[in-house]
């Protein structure tokens, strides 16, 4: 006998009236799904007035405020809080599902020793492409990027504008850190990879999953195809990453990266030079650099974020308390 589908809540995080017809598209986009959620869950992260806004246009679905920590991961772990599904999955605000999308992750959900699984993330750029933006680092603006897996496959860690778990899982393990989820004062990142890597040492010889089969659609604005942007994120997300292998220990929190920069980067550098030395691609040329720069600054904030996590551990050692200190974006 066929195991029998496992219910779904989606969870999906707002915090501005800037996107609220890309809002509605998601929500639309839930709610024609394939496999019907058992929950539609809006949270809306310490926002008053889009609290009352949303009330009036969402009457059908599971409005809820914030309870946490301003910022990303509080928001989540309040909509894991009303979960009532046994799978709960998070979709981002300006990311609309594939109408197969939840069917395609609950299916993996029959094997026990499977705890998250999640799919791929395709960017929908505002205007076109930018020349210089390589599909290597679509990593930067919250997307899949080419190197990625092509068939179902165990991964480290999932994408946050698609990704789901076992409620069971995220009970067990406390839910995300919200000293890594975005926040206004705070350009951290990176809390589904240490909730990932919690997850797989707290429940040894469970399974995360990535199917580039479940796809979502996110929405991606023409500031964040600038080189000024990629380079903002590249130095956040080295600050992140030094945050998690602060917390997880450095091979877990790097083991795919080592692998990106050794195998994917070097790839993406010379097939811009080539396309560039060729003429087919006066781009080529920027497309490189570009890879170069970001892998420069991301490396920069990665190193910045150790010393960091170690001013902060010596003066918590000699019984001093930690300072706040300015996590920094490039400008």
């Amino acid at each position: 006998m066929p195991s029998e589908i496992p219910t779904v809540s989606v969870v999906i995080c707002t915090y501005t009236e800037k996107r609220l017809s890309l809002l509605a598209k998601v929500v639309d986009s839930v709610r024609v799904q394939s496999l019907a959620p058992e929950q539609i869950i809006l949270v809306v992260d310490h926002n008053e007035d889009l609290y009352k806004r949303l009330i009036m246009d969402f009457q059908d679905v599971v409005l809820v405020e914030s309870g946490g920590q301003p910022g990303l991961a509080g928001a989540r772990n309040t909509g894991a809080s009303v979960a009532t599904a046994e799978i709960i999955a998070f979709l981002d605000d300006d990311a609309e599902a594939a109408p197969d999308w939840l069917e395609r992750l609950a299916a993996f959900y029959d094997d026990p020793d499977v705890l998250a699984v999640g799919g791929r993330v395709d960017p929908v750029w505002e205007t076109a492409r930018p020349a210089h933006f390589g599909e290597e680092l679509d990593w930067i603006v919250g997307c899949s990027h080419r190197g990625m897996p092509r068939v179902a496959t165990e991964v480290r860690n999932l994408i946050g504008a698609n990704m789901s778990f076992r409620r069971e899982v995220l009970e067990h393990v406390g839910g995300f850190n919200h000293e890594l989820g975005r926040q206004a004062v705070k350009p951290l990142g990176c809390e589904e990879t240490e909730i990932c890597i919690r997850a797989s040492l707290a429940l040894p010889g469970a399974r995360i999953v990535y199917d580039p089969a479940a796809v979502v659609n996110h929405h991606v604005p023409a500031t964040r195809g600038t080189l000024n942007y990629m380079l903002s994120r590249a130095w956040s997300e080295g600050l992140s990453k030094a945050q998690v292998s602060h917390l997880v220990g450095h091979k877990r929190a790097l083991r795919s990266e080592r692998s990106y920069v050794r195998r994917i980067l070097p790839r993406a550098v010379l097939s811009g030079i080539r396309d560039w030395g060729s003429g087919n691609d006066t781009a080529g040329l920027s497309r490189a650099g570009a890879v170069l720069a970001v892998l420069a600054c991301t490396t920069g904030g990665y190193l910045r974020g150790r010393q960091l996590a170690h001013a902060a551990t010596f003066r918590t050692t000699q019984g001093a308390p930690a300072q706040n200190e300015p996590w920094r974006t490039v400008t």
